[in-house]
């Protein structure tokens, strides 16, 4: 069966829109007529259409007006510019204009018949192009993160099932993974989303002042508080607040707000009277918080206090099957941000992309697409575009050896180089049995699993050898 759709005839001439209309209706097709283009417009703006076909000059306006309208505001909608004065300058200028076909009156009523079931068509396959588009992008997405790999969906997962939840959470995770953008996902799927989403660096903060800022100041409480302040406790009430980089907390700092996390209850500098708070508090860090806290530099008690739940978020080297879906994102991101018509990216600079270990993680990512955007000359982002991308090395501990080269070394990258051929070696040698392999390692089962996840070799949700990890005092 032929494809049939939804026309609109443009014609100051009843006889051909008569004709136009009488023909295309006994196809299938649902007809509307206009007999200029300003009763065109009211068509256009009350309803969408799948095809319109526009007569070129008309006494009260031309046919390339109406082709302009339809494209400004339904660019998927195909036009069909016919004539009686054809000229291969007006042609030219109708099809620079994004019409879909140009016809020459007189035409057989057949030959619009097949321009006609041509041009629906290819307005079927933008449809379903922007359908899958938006399948996709649902099924790949949770608030403004991307991602299909099974990491990223787990992810996705676990925020649906703890968003609801009033408990802390700690978000583990390297710099650039997106932890600020997790908190935000689970504000805005929580019942909190109406109160207010407030994040503070905590490593950003002068040691002085993290106090005032976190629980507020009374007038006089020291210099330059000149009037009483509330605090970003207060200021997320009913809502959520983000302690970003929360391993930089000062030891004062951090016994204080293990008070405040037991009690509900903050007191301003300078003040006396205690304050209820309302938050669900979330925590993030790029540090391996366990460890700090073996180390002493952290305290256990609000270590255990924040991680009621846990999750990681992976490195992008560890998805990069993600890859492509960030560019692509990003790439329509930057291009309307900067006004240009970028379709699309070289076969050769996504496989530069996609080999790459990302130091920097997804934010790295968006930045070397905003330059590619910004320097691209062409349509589609070039390789030429791309600053130089060395491609990720295998994972072989490096040599044994205490000499520099003359060029220098990578030490990040040895020395994860080399903590992941260990912990692979140890996991191998207990046989998957990450309890053991972390008593082989030196480190305690929850630091392992951080590394695991860390590293990308591991699940970034809880398994069955978390049950032998029991938190106290939590």
């Amino acid at each position: 069966m032929p494809p049939t759709g939804s026309i609109l005839i443009v014609d100051d001439e009843r006889s051909m829109r008569e004709l136009l209309r009488i023909a295309l209706t006994r196809a299938g097709h649902q007809v509307t007529v206009a007999e200029s283009p300003a009763a065109a417009k009211l068509e256009l703006d009350a309803r969408d259409f799948d095809v319109v076909i526009t007569d070129l000059k008309m006494p009260t306006g031309s046919g390339l007006d109406v082709l302009d309208g339809v494209k400004a505001a339904r660019p998927h909608t195909q036009v069909v510019v016919v004539t009686a004065f054809a000229t291969p300058e007006t042609a030219i200028a109708a099809m620079k204009r994004g019409a879909y076909d140009y016809l020459t009156k007189p035409f057989k009523i057949d030959e619009i018949g097949v321009v006609v079931e041509r041009a629906l068509e290819k307005r079927g396959l933008l449809r379903d192009n922007l359908e899958l588009r938006a399948e996709l992008e649902g099924r790949f997405r949770l608030e403004r993160m991307v991602g299909k790999s099974p990491a990223m969906q787990r992810l996705f997962e676990l925020l649906r099932k703890v968003a609801p939840a009033k408990t802390s959470i700690l978000l583990e995770g390297e710099s650039g993974t997106g932890k600020e953008m997790v908190a935000r996902a689970l504000h805005h799927l929580s019942p909190r989303a109406s109160g207010p989403f407030v994040a503070v660096n905590c490593g950003a903060i002068p040691e002085a002042l993290l106090e005032s800022e976190l629980f507020g100041h009374v007038r006089g409480a020291f210099t330059g508080a000149i009037a009483d302040r509330p605090g970003l406790f207060s200021a997320a009430s009913t809502g959520t607040l983000l302690l970003d980089e929360v391993g930089e907390l000062p030891g004062q700092m951090q016994v204080k707000l293990l008070r405040v996390l037991q009690e509900r209850k903050v007191k301003k500098v300078g003040g006396t009277v205690e304050e209820e708070v309302d938050v669900r508090v979330v925590a993030a860090t790029n540090r391996d918080l366990e460890a700090e806290v073996e180390r002493g530099a952290f305290r256990q008690d609000l270590y255990y206090r924040l991680n009621v739940i846990e999750l990681h978020l992976p490195p992008l080297r560890a998805r990069r099957e993600d890859v492509p879906l960030l560019v692509d994102h990003f790439l329509r991101k930057h291009a309307a941000a900067l006004g240009r018509a970028i379709a699309g990216i070289d076969a050769d600079a996504m496989a530069a992309l996609c080999d790459y270990d990302y130091p920097g993680n997804v934010r790295e990512l968006e930045n070397l697409i905003e330059r590619a955007v910004t320097l691209e000359s062409g349509d589609r982002v070039s390789r030429a575009s791309l600053p130089e991308l060395k491609p990720r090395r295998p994972s072989e501990p490096p040599a044994a050896s205490n000499e520099l080269p003359p060029e220098g070394v990578d030490l990040d990258r040895l020395v994860a180089e080399l903590e992941r051929a260990l912990i692979v070696k140890a996991l191998e040698r207990t046989r998957g049995v990450r309890k053991d392999a972390a008593k082989l390692l030196g480190v305690s089962f929850r630091s392992l699993r951080y590394r695991l996840a860390k590293l990308g070799i591991a699940p970034i949700d809880a398994d069955s050898d978390a049950e032998t990890d029991d938190k106290p005092g939590s």
